[in-house]
């Protein structure tokens, strides 16, 4: 990846991960945001390991903040677990990008960001699901975690729908970027 590529590649998941700490501002636009999209495409399209740090690191980042806002705007309380949770699936986007690295074409970048988003929203509504005493721990139970959720939120459904948009579109976004980047890159040289 030349050094100009590099550069936009790195802006975009800088803006991205900015975008999700200033969408909480706006609670309806704070689940549209490219949460396993940002760690999958930092790995597929990254060919230098070292740099898979960076939207990792965003990612935590980002969480902490996030975190930290809604601990004193919402009185939520932080968990350690949920924090590793979401780390263990951010990890999981970055393989699942290296996998994608090695045979990258549309189709696998869309199954690829496809099954980060349903990873990260199986594990953290069963998370969910297992540490809130709201939910009964059954399961009928779980489902409530993975459609409704709590009768005071949007249904978890319209969370995952919104996290799979941002995702879709991120990278999307991202990948068009980056094949028109390169494909100017070519013809300059």
């Amino acid at each position: 990846m030349k050094n100009s590529n590099l550069l936009i590649a790195l802006a975009l998941i800088v803006a991205a991960a900015a975008y999700r700490v200033g969408a909480v501002f706006v609670p309806d636009l704070s689940n549209l945001s490219p949460i396993m999209a940002l760690a999958f495409c930092g790995a597929a399209f990254f060919g230098r390991r070292s740099l898979w740090l960076v939207p990792f690191v965003a990612l935590v980042a980002s969480d902490v903040w996030i975190d930290r806002y809604y601990a004193s705007h919402y009185g939520y309380t932080w968990e350690l677990s949920g924090s590793l949770l979401r780390i263990a699936c951010f990890a999981a986007a970055i393989g699942v990008g290296a996998l994608v690295a090695r045979r990258r074409t549309a189709l696998n970048v869309f199954s690829g960001v496809l099954g980060c988003s349903i990873l990260f929203y199986l594990v953290s509504n069963s998370a969910s699901w297992l540490g809130d005493a709201y939910y009964a721990k059954t399961l009928g139970g779980w489902w409530q975690a993975m459609t409704v959720g709590h009768i005071e939120f949007p249904p978890t459904l319209w969370f995952f729908r919104n996290t799979l948009i941002g995702d879709l579109l991120f990278t999307g976004a991202f990948s068009l970027v980056m094949s028109r980047a390169t494909v100017a890159q070519t013809r300059t040289a």
